[in-house]
């Protein structure tokens, strides 16, 4: 799935951003319960990873990323692309509680659905801004000026004892509550989106993807993938997820890039 926006936040002349989507089931698993979606009009990609058996994991993650992106889309219409941030931060926030209730609601009538949640990792990218928001361990990543940066902070058990100094960065690795989340949609009645601002620059490279791959591949192996010179955008999240695959592949596997660039006057 590939596209190209110009959208959000400013009049001035915006950067331009392209994308792509892949999400793979992995070589252990036996369904894909991870969901991705990018409007590129809308400048908005989301990411979710499902919890809550095969077909709740599936069902919440598909609710996560269709609700989100429908509801930010019916704002959008009404206040256009000159939005303030703040604006932008309610929209994302009210789009992930539209989830948040559809995906508990189905959880709490349905025994087949029972206990279903999601992780979320969203982003609005505009011409000189991008917001990020997130939800449980669905990671957001930039690649600027050859340094790879973790935009966000797991909501995760393991993250809370590194914190705490209660275990070290060579123990998170195998760390058995690597996998247990502190935040999810559908969990509880009120979930929050983490959100921080980030100025836009020409070149950025942004990565938003779910455990699976970045479990699987460390962050130094990140780092050489993307900054690869061959091939666009498109062949390296199919190359993530190849390594991904090809490093034990034991979880589903999603990724969304998006990077920006001047527009063709202006570059």
């Amino acid at each position: 799935m590939v596209g190209v926006g110009t959208s959000l936040f400013s009049t001035r002349p915006p950067l331009s951003w392209e994308f792509a989507a892949l999400t793979d089931v992995g070589r252990v698993r036996a369904h894909n319960e991870d969901a991705v979606h990018v409007d590129p009009v809308l400048g908005l990609a989301v990411l979710a990873d499902g919890m809550g058996g095969y077909k709740g994991g599936e069902v919440a993650s598909a609710m996560a990323v269709s609700l989100v992106h429908a509801n930010f889309r019916r704002w959008y219409v009404q206040a256009g692309p000159q939005a303030p941030a703040r604006v932008v931060r309610r929209a994302l926030q009210a789009a992930t509680d539209e989830a948040n209730a559809a995906i508990l609601d189905g959880s709490l009538t349905n025994p087949n659905l029972q206990g279903m949640g999601t992780t979320l990792v969203l982003a609005a990218f505009g011409p000189h801004r991008v917001m990020v928001g997130h939800i449980g361990d669905s990671r957001c990543y930039r690649l600027r000026n050859d340094k790879l940066e973790q935009l966000t902070r797991d909501h995760s058990l393991r993250q809370q004892q590194l914190d705490a100094g209660a275990i070290t960065a060579e123990e998170a690795l195998s760390s058995p509550n690597r996998n247990l989340v502190t935040r999810a949609v559908g969990v509880e009645a009120q979930v929050l989106l983490e959100m921080h601002e980030h100025t836009a620059r020409p070149d950025d490279l942004y990565m938003l993807c779910s455990d699976g791959l970045s479990e699987m591949v460390p962050d130094a192996q990140l780092f050489t993938l993307l900054t690869r010179q061959d091939g666009g955008i498109e062949s390296k999240v199919s190359l993530l997820a190849n390594i991904a695959n090809e490093n034990g592949g034991r979880d589903n596997i999603s990724v969304i890039l998006a990077r920006a660039s001047l527009p063709r006057a202006a570059a």
